[in-house]
């Protein structure tokens, strides 16, 4: 991927916290490149987020180990991700709904009903819809902004979640806070995802505490019965450019002090070893034993069974298959891109677009294409093409593809690619 700006990056110092006492790390499951959409193409958030770092270094000694924080002289590094003037901006407009954006505060409940309203409107009225004058009250009063799933309708966004699932193979989701100035918009809590902390605009401090519990579940959330936080670990300032990682579990609050702060956070929902068991029980509905009553079989020989669905590739194969399935489509300039075939030919530049992560199989004599929900499938003969399709890291043309197909079956190929999204034609 590449970003509409080159920047001179200068790295004045980083932190590293401790592994807490206990810990035992354990190697995350990640997705393998030639599985999915090659990694250079959609590769560049993770190097963008801990630059100047390496990646390779980051993920052997951070990452679900222990915070990361990189500090820059950088304002505007973010800027193209979300502004302070487009959160402004989209604020104001009126056209925010509920849940797509929230307003949070510390030590108080603010229930949606008190700074949103319902549209009256034929069919159906416009709901939670954000109340421009109460949102600006709470906000005044120390309440923070919360713009939720911003991955799912901003194409830059998705791209950069994207470049970060084909890295890490776990989904990545982002959502932006805007807190006004001496203003603390959560109390302390861990995240139960990892966390990439994007700071945009102004200026956040950030007290963060050792785990109450290591890398917790979904389900655990930080409650008080499981502990204080005790005294903070780390007390820091985040500036413009700025980056924090936080492994979940990881106690941490912010708050701000002279200036309003706005800050991106990018969670990876990470595939654990819990979520690869569950998977490879799925797939033991299948088998007999596994259906019989508790009272007849043996214990010892379904665990066997199950044993041999945990290797490594079956279990990276099973997450990689979730991921390319579940991911939404990002089609910006989708509906010009359908007029530009009616100029299409065997020489037209094509590209593959950079947000699909796809994998490619054999099944029942066909090569099936899946990516995004679904699955499409040629004939055997045309699989050197879709391949080719697949493996070419620069534009190419349908002349340019290794293959027996003819000229009118590779247009045949191309147009079904663009109108489903894994091509795009590059003059469009």
């Amino acid at each position: 991927m590449s970003w509409t700006r080159s920047r001179t990056r200068r790295t004045k110092r980083t932190w590293t916290a401790p592994t807490p006492t206990g810990t035992t790390p354990t190697p995350p499951i990640r997705t393998p490149t030639t599985q999915t959409a090659s990694r250079s193409r959609v590769g560049g958030a993770l190097e963008r987020c801990i630059a100047p770092h390496d990646e390779e270094r980051f993920l052997a000694e951070h990452w679900e180990r222990e915070p990361l924080f990189v500090e820059r002289d950088e304002p505007g590094r973010y800027d193209d991700l979300l502004s302070e003037e487009e959160v402004e901006q989209l604020v104001t407009s009126g056209g925010l709904r509920y849940p797509g954006f929230r307003l949070v505060k510390a030590g108080e409940q603010l229930s949606a009903r008190g700074y949103t309203i319902d549209i009256p409107w034929r069919p159906t009225g416009f709901t939670g819809t954000a109340d421009i004058d109460r949102i600006a009250r709470e906000w005044e009063r120390g309440a923070t902004i919360v713009l939720q799933g911003l991955h799912l309708h901003r194409p830059t966004l998705g791209a950069f979640c994207r470049s970060l699932e084909s890295t890490l193979g776990d989904p990545v989701q982002v959502n932006a806070y805007y807190t006004p100035r001496s203003a603390q918009g959560l109390p302390v809590h861990h995240d139960t995802h990892d966390v990439f902390v994007l700071q945009v605009a102004g200026s956040k401090r950030w007290l963060v505490y050792p785990p109450a519990r290591e890398l917790p579940l979904k389900d655990q959330k930080y409650s008080e019965a499981m502990g204080g936080p005790g005294e903070p670990v780390h007390d820091l300032a985040l500036q413009p450019g700025d980056t924090l990682y936080l492994p979940r579990g990881w106690l941490h609050e912010a708050l701000t002090s002279e200036s309003d702060s706005l800050h991106l956070t990018v969670g990876v929902n990470v595939v654990t070893w819990l979520d690869a068991f569950r998977a490879a029980l799925d797939e033991c509905g299948g088998e007999v034993g596994f259906r019989r009553s508790i009272r007849n079989g043996d214990a010892g020989e379904l665990v066997e069974a199950l044993a041999v669905r945990l290797g490594r590739e079956d279990v990276e194969r099973r997450a990689a298959e979730k991921l390319v399935r579940t991911r939404r489509p990002i089609r910006e300039g989708q509906l010009s891109q359908l007029r530009a075939l009616d100029e299409l030919d065997i020489r037209t530049e094509l590209e593959r677009r950079p947000t699909v992560l796809a994998r490619l199989a054999e099944s029942n004599g066909s090569v099936v294409l899946a990516f995004e929900g679904k699955e499409l499938a040629f004939p055997a003969r045309a699989g050197a093409e879709v391949r080719a399709v697949m493996e070419l890291e620069e534009p190419f043309t349908a002349h340019d593809l290794p293959g027996s197909l003819d000229d009118a079956d590779r247009l045949v190929l191309i147009r079904r690619l663009v109108r489903e999204g894994l091509l795009r034609i590059s003059a469009a």
